[in-house]
Parts: C-alpha cells; structure tokens; sequence
C-alpha cells in the first residue's frame, strides 16, 4: 500500500533520521498497552495503520481499527494520537498507539511495525535523548524522568518530579548566567585596556563572584540528602551472634527473610529488605554476628558487616537482655550518634528495668547519649516505638525543604570542581587568571545541564533508561 500522506493539506515526507518505536507501557498482561513512534516516518505509518492519506488532527485522539498494511489484517481497535513535531515530547513528529493490553495484540502491532520501511526498534533512554539532544530538556531533567520512573517511595517520587520539571537545571543555569556575566566583563576590561576602571575590573565582579560561591558552597553542604534518598537510607543491624538481628529483620520486613535458628553464626552474609517507612526508602541490612571465629566464611561475613556498618547512615546494635548493659566490644567499636540500642528479649514487666538513654563513651573517645529501646523480636513488643523512632531519623536524615538537593555524584563531583575554581578566581586580582578560573567553572556547570559537549556521558546517562522511554 503506497499512500501520499499530507497533514492539514502540507505533504508529510520521510525524513534522514531514523524512526524509532517501541511498547512505553509495562510489559505483561494489562487493559491498554501504549506504543510509541518518533521520527518523521511515524506521520506515515499511522496513516498506513489506519489506511487514510491525511493524519488526523495534531493532539485529538480517535478510535479506529488499524490493519497490518501489506496484508490489510485487522490487528486492534485502538486510540491513535498524533503529535506534531517540535510540540512533542522528543521534539520530533510522535505518535501513540493505545491499544489493549493482551501480549498477542501488543506482539502483533510491534511485528507489524518492525516490517515498515524506515521504522526501528528504540534503543534504551532513545526518546529521552532524542528530546535532550532537540532541546526539550536539560540533562539533569532527563535524569529526573529515570528517576521517576525508578521511584518506590513518595519521597522519592516527590523529588523527582521537581528535578523533571527543571529546578535542579534553573538553579545551574542561573550560576552559568551570571558566571558569563562577570566572565564577559572582565574579558571585555582584557581586550579594552585603554577603557581600563581604576584597580581593575576583577575586584569589581569579586562580589557576584562570591555570591556564586557561596551559594554553590551552600548547595553542597547538604549531607548528600537527595543522593541518599535515590539510594535508599541504610540501616544496619549489629549485634553478637544469637543476640535476634535475623528475627528484628523478619519483624520489620513482616516476612521470613532471614533464617532464625538457636545455632550462633547463622547468618553469614549480608541481608537486604527494603521498606518504605513514612514515604521514605530504607534498606534494612541483617549482619553476620559480630565475634571472633575460626571460620573462614563467618570471619569474612564479620568483615562485611564491619565494612557496611561503617558507612551507614543509621545502625541499629541489638544487645540481649541477659547480657545488658555489656555491649560486644566489636559492636561497641561502631557506636557513634547515628546508633540507637535495642535490647531484646525483653517481655512484659521486664521492659521498665531498661533505661531509656545510654550515656558513655565511643571508642573514639566521644561522649555519648544513645536512646534505648526494650523490645521483643519475637512477640512483637516495642516494635511500634522502634517505628516512630526510625521513621523519624529517617526523615531527619533525607526529608529537604527548600532548593532541590543534589542527586547524582556526577553532579556533585562537577560542582566540587567548579567551586574549587571560583575559590582560586576570588583570590588573584591578574584578569587573565580570573577569567581562566571562572571560565573553567563555566564549563563545569555546563557539563552537569549538557550545556558543554558531553558525549562520552550520553550512552551511560540513558543507557540505565528503560526501552521506551
């Protein structure tokens, strides 16, 4: 079938680049099923699909059957809509599909459009580039579109929306803005020595140069919050063997997920389960009990625990009530500000012999105050307490008022170097360094926005995307 596709009576011709498609919606079984194509060819194949000569209006949908071209086989009644290119999302001609959601239908559409003339199958992240790469977004935007895809918690969904819709690239490219602005100045004062002020022009520019910095510097200074908050915040279980971590995991988690047995040493890798707690990501980690053991596999187990406890962001040390207050020495070695103790085992009567505040010393020689819960891993007791304690450092620790936090350690490393720069710039008065300094920080903050050339990131930023998207 050849048809002269024309849209609003302008004839629609296929262009050099190449079309892409491919299913946008979840795989599996479902009610609708959406397909996706960009790329001047998906004008023609619609209207191919739905056996016509003109698209139908830019953004209306209409119902109608679409047929397999060559064999003219009804495939699906389905929703077709078309967008005009560059008022679409990649900027290029787009159309969707909404078809139902069965894998017979949705197989049946995507082999029919594999067999169309210029028409390919999309790459990972190929439509969020193909927008970065036409200019409907920035790259720290694209990157909160994965973001949001990736979101398990509200939280996170919550600051994915904002760095999506463009905060986190405004706030960047306000600082490139008024760094080109002083930058263009004292290059101006460079070329113009004869139109020279009185001592220069670099002391004059010094104080949005220091407004910059400072502002920089603040954003910065965040406790990496928003990273975290992709991540997950990670709460580490420790503990002497025996003394409940597997049973305060499967509490927690409300599942078996770690083995609970009376032999010590049960547990000899590292165990992961995540929560949501208060709308915030948590990774709850069970540990090999902390000992000394002539046992190749637990002593390695133990030095995982050692290694993932140091870099935690919480640690929960669980202390057996026949053993209180003497906590293992090993366990002790980690106590810091961000440790609350539980001492379990713990039933009925027995919880008001357990102080509510543990003062002393850390290995370290800090002096201390720890809360201290009596619980019950077993029968459940002080788990609602343990709840609202979690649940509240974990929103200390990740909730973000004010500006979108940073997220991404390419951003965060970019901006560490474009501080230094500045900080080298606010300390000469010779206007050719300044001008170096701030130039290089420029171009810092263009690589984290893609204002500069950053190919060698683009297979690796979408890269993580999935297949249409």
């Amino acid at each position: 079938m050849t048809i002269n596709v024309t849209h609003n009576g302008t004839p629609i011709q296929g262009g050099q680049t190449d079309t892409i498609f491919a299913l946008s919606s979840g795989a599996g079984r479902a009610g609708v099923a959406v397909i996706r194509l960009s790329g001047p060819m998906a004008g023609p194949t619609l209207c191919a699909l739905l056996g016509r000569d003109n698209l139908p209006k830019a953004r209306h949908a209409i119902y109608a059957p679409i047929r397999d071209p060559k064999t003219e086989e009804r495939l699906d009644d389905a929703v077709a809509i078309y967008f005009a290119g560059p008022a679409s999302f990649t900027g290029e001609d787009v159309v969707e599909l909404h078809t139902h959601g069965g894998r017979a239908v949705i197989d049946g559409v995507l082999e029919c459009l594999a067999a169309q003339p210029g028409l390919r199958i999309a790459e990972p992240g190929e439509y969020t580039r193909r927008a970065f790469e036409n200019g409907k977004m920035d790259l720290t935007a694209a990157e909160g579109i994965a973001d949001l895809i990736d979101a398990e918690t509200a939280a996170q969904r919550r600051q994915a929306v904002r760095q999506m819709a463009g905060e986190l690239g405004a706030l960047y490219e306000d600082w490139r803005a008024r760094l080109m602005k002083s930058l263009a100045y004292i290059e101006a004062d460079i070329d113009f020595p004869d139109e020279d002020l009185p001592g220069g022009i670099v002391p004059v520019v010094r104080g949005d140069l220091a407004s910059v910095y400072g502002e920089m510097t603040k954003h910065l200074a965040d406790n990496r919050r928003g990273e975290r908050l992709r991540e997950g915040f990670q709460i580490v279980i420790l503990g002497a063997p025996n003394a409940g971590k597997s049973s305060l995991l499967n509490r927690l988690a409300r599942r078996e997920a770690a083995i609970v047995s009376e032999i010590a040493g049960t547990t000899r890798d590292m165990i992961e389960v995540h929560l949501d707690l208060g709308g915030f990501p948590v990774t709850m980690v069970d540990t090999a009990g902390l000992r000394e053991s002539g046992d190749v596999i637990e002593t390695e187990g133990v030095r995982r625990a050692t290694a993932r406890a140091e870099d935690a962001d919480l640690r929960l040390v669980v202390v057996d009530r026949g053993d209180w207050p003497r906590i293992d020495a090993e366990a002790a070695r980690l106590i810091d500000g961000n440790t609350i103790l539980l001492v379990n085992k713990v039933d009925g009567a027995d919880a008001g012999d357990v102080p509510t505040v543990w003062s002393g010393q850390s290995l370290g020689g800090d002096l201390l105050e720890l809360p201290v819960l009596p619980i019950s891993a077993m029968t459940g007791q002080g788990m609602e307490s343990l709840l609202q304690l979690l649940e509240t450092r974990v929103k200390e620790g990740l909730d973000f008022a004010g500006p979108v936090p940073l997220t991404r350690l390419r951003h965060r490393q970019a901006l560490e170097r474009a501080s230094d720069h500045l900080d080298r710039g606010l300390q000469t008065d010779i206007a050719e360094l300044a001008a170096e300094d701030i130039r290089l920080a420029v171009r810092e903050i263009g690589k984290i926005t893609g204002r500069v050339d950053v190919e060698d990131l683009l297979d690796i930023i979408f890269g993580d995307f999935c297949i249409g998207k």
